[in-house]
């Protein structure tokens, strides 16, 4: 038996197995008495079982208009992430269903609504951010955010962190922290150009007065780590290296020049590199 728009009353008296029900066609008054006939029928299945997945499947796409419902107040986010507050509040429609209990005495769409609207409100407070900030400092932006708002209304002007400090009975490092921390919540674009003091020309971007790494600098802190290690190796060993790295010679030239044959500078050079390497690690 197929049923689509019909109530429970037309369900209920079909024997078990569960009656085949077409979730897209139930209209949403509709599901809530066939939710009650489902869940009825959930608390008594064995978990696992084709029948239990079956009533869970059915309950949750029965009951997918709770999650447009609600996800519609976050409408005018401008992020474009609809479809991602749609699949975080099914997530939360889950949960629910998991977690309902007929025993309650309570509608299932008044128990579901907060659990969906939790979820998407999670979704936005963790993912929001463009740096990953811990939990504890993500609220304690929102409190700062309002007890700067607070203040600046009584006092006619940006309080101090000494202030906000002594308004939410916290420490000035707290503040500071939070502070620093809210930097993370929005990221500006390294093409978009500065403004205030910095600003330059105009039209020139971020990314085209900000400095880069020194490639030539990481040599440098490589060449001093190693000069100890040169000062520790014999006087024939310093002038092998000397040869092969300072004047690029050959291992043939360096053996010509030595009166050594090519592979016993090779084997040389080999245990010089190898404790040269030693005591790098080491110094690390």
């Amino acid at each position: 038996m197929v049923v689509g728009a019909q109530t429970a009353a037309s369900v209920a008296t079909e024997p078990s197995p569960l009656p085949y029900v077409d979730p897209s066609a139930v209209r949403p008054r509709d599901a809530r008495d066939l939710s009650k006939l489902f869940f009825d029928r959930l608390q008594v299945l064995e978990e696992g079982t084709h029948e239990y997945q079956y009533a869970r499947n059915t309950l949750i796409e029965m009951n997918l208009s709770l999650v447009q419902f609600a996800a519609k107040r976050f409408r005018n986010r401008g992020d474009g992430q609809m479809e991602e507050i749609i699949q975080v509040g099914t997530i939360g429609l889950i949960k629910a269903i998991d977690r309902f209990e007929l025993s309650r005495e309570v509608e299932f769409t008044s128990f579901a609504i907060p659990y969906i609207v939790g979820e998407i409100k999670r979704f936005f407070r963790d993912s929001t951010w463009s740096v990953h900030v811990p939990r504890r400092l993500q609220e304690l932006r929102v409190t700062l955010a309002k007890a700067k708002e607070q203040l600046a209304g009584d006092l006619d002007r940006e309080p101090t962190v000494a202030e906000l400090a002594t308004h939410l009975g916290i420490g000035e490092e707290e503040v500071i922290e939070g502070l620093v921390a809210a930097n993370g919540y929005t990221a500006g674009s390294l093409e978009v150009p500065p403004t205030g003091p910095e600003q330059e020309a105009g039209t020139r971007s971020y990314a085209d007065v900000m400095g880069e790494p020194d490639a030539a600098m990481e040599l440098v802190e490589n060449l001093h780590a190693l000069a100890p290690l040169l000062q520790d190796l014999d006087e024939r060993e310093r002038t092998i290296i000397s040869m092969r790295f300072g004047q690029e010679m050959t291992q043939a030239q360096i053996g010509e020049r030595l009166g050594l044959s090519q592979m016993h500078v090779s084997r040389l050079l080999n245990r010089i590199l190898t404790r040269l390497r030693a005591g790098l690690l080491t110094e690390e």
